[in-house]
């Protein structure tokens, strides 16, 4: 059970990353993922270090990556490669 979750997550971590034909790796899509995480680490740190954490803050980070990188991912889907 253990072993099929984490094939599942990995293949999950696949689509998210890559094109449409979930074969050909995106850049757009690994630093929207990159950005995210690191995004939700630095939040993480700044509220284990501080006891507090500002959620206006985040939530604008979080809104403005997925607003950035939602739209170059949107401007380049007519050019990833469709799937065989």
């Amino acid at each position: 059970m253990v072993f099929n979750l984490g094939l599942q997550m990995v293949d999950f971590l696949k689509h998210l990353v890559t094109g449409k034909d979930n074969e050909t790796h995106d850049i757009g899509r690994w630093s929207w993922v990159t950005t995210t995480i690191a995004t939700i680490a630095g939040a993480a740190w700044n509220a284990f270090h501080n006891g507090a954490m500002d959620l206006m803050g985040f939530a604008q980070a979080i809104g403005i990556i997925s607003g950035a990188h939602g739209a170059a991912v949107m401007m380049k889907k007519d050019t990833e490669p469709d799937p065989q």
